[in-house]
């Protein structure tokens, strides 16, 4: 199967896995994962980062169609997207000509754990942040960051592990 399609087939899933799964799980009544950051994680590295922003856009803005969450999780996506490429190069010291042979499942668990670890937390507090868009919920933004981050990390490495397996 080409490249294309099959990171068309994984948006397309990870957004209908999002709005019609995820959206309706919450563990203590108000944490959620957020399991359709993965697609950010899996996308190959380009040289052209529009493209990678502008799907990453597309992405968070259709959950917020689903949502009905008013562009935060377009905001918040297409952060991580933009500052991807400097924490593939501070977790992994990947530069441009590393892009073409950069595999994220190839590379240690610990700097692949710190990569999705960091990216999740970052995703996660933008989105609580304007979400409650106000101080005075301050700590409660961080203990929705907290543990939804942990949430969506827990799904995160089975399920990659799971479908990455080869047979």
């Amino acid at each position: 199967m080409s490249k294309t399609i099959y990171f068309a087939l994984l948006f397309l899933f990870v957004v209908l896995l999002q709005v019609l799964i995820l959206n309706n799980v919450l563990f203590l009544g108000y944490v959620n994962p957020y399991l359709y950051i993965i697609f950010l994680f899996l996308f190959p590295l380009k040289k052209d980062r529009f493209r990678f922003l502008f799907i990453a856009f597309l992405l968070g803005l259709s959950i917020d169609l689903f949502s009905d969450s008013g562009g935060i999780h377009a905001f918040s996506t297409l952060t991580i997207a933009y500052f991807r490429l400097f924490f593939i190069k501070v977790f992994f010291s990947k530069y441009e000509v590393d892009y073409p042979f950069f595999n994220l499942s190839l590379e240690p668990f610990g700097k692949k754990f710190n990569y999705v670890a960091t990216l999740t937390l970052i995703h996660h507090f933008i989105l609580f942040s304007f979400a409650n868009f106000s101080f005075h919920n301050f700590s409660q933004v961080l203990l929705n960051t907290l543990y939804s981050s942990v949430f969506t990390l827990l799904l995160y490495f089975p399920i990659v592990y799971i479908f990455s397996k080869k047979q």
